[in-house]
């Protein structure tokens, strides 16, 4: 069996917790955050975890966890 090829633009968005579950970075603090409230932004610092919809599909891309 080959080896499979790592989706290297999904292993840079996402990682893969100890139990399984799969963590991103917020959206949409990219640029343009002058016009946000600073309430706003500080809740954007926080990483939240993929929807189970989603993950099965970036699974997918990162074959290695």
């Amino acid at each position: 069996m080959p080896k499979l090829k790592t989706n290297k633009s999904a292993a840079k968005r996402f990682k893969m917790t100890k139990s399984g579950k799969l963590k991103k970075r917020s959206a949409r603090r990219g640029h343009i955050l002058g016009k946000m409230s600073r309430k706003a932004k500080r809740k954007l610092r926080q990483s939240s975890y993929v929807s189970n919809a989603d993950a099965k599909k970036i699974r997918r891309l990162l074959p290695y966890g």
